[in-house]
């Protein structure tokens, strides 16, 4: 019975249907390790294939880049995809922060063009 969920769940099994990277690499841990208590081989091989064959189609020419660097070990790609996450998250972060084409407040201490000439500045008046 372990045997034929897990089967199910490894053919099931997409990146694209978890929120991140960690949540689908737990997945994947887990079904791998129910397949190969029940007898079936499931190898780093396997494993970067499946990986590979569920970016969500929007990411296709990413799919494309991280097999062209050749990972031979799942570990190795799943912390390049960790790393590239965080990465993401954080420009997301400061993109909520200060959109594109928006401006930022003047800091407090910034001279404005009224102050300019009032006995600042060298021999003005």
């Amino acid at each position: 019975m372990i045997l034929l969920k897990a089967r199910y769940d490894w053919l099931h099994l997409r990146l694209q249907d978890y929120k991140s990277v960690s949540e689908y690499n737990s997945t994947m841990f887990k079904i791998t390790s129910q397949l190969k208590l029940s007898g079936e081989n499931v190898t780093a091989k396997d494993m970067l294939e499946k990986t590979y064959s569920t970016f969500h189609a929007n990411n296709m020419l990413l799919q494309q880049q991280y097999r062209k660097r050749g990972f031979t070990k799942y570990s190795e790609l799943i912390s390049v995809l960790l790393l590239a996450e965080q990465n993401n998250e954080l420009l997301m972060k400061n993109h909520q922060a200060r959109p594109t084409g928006s401006t930022p407040f003047p800091e407090v201490d910034v001279v404005t063009s009224n102050d300019f000439g009032r006995g600042r500045g060298r021999g003005f008046g």
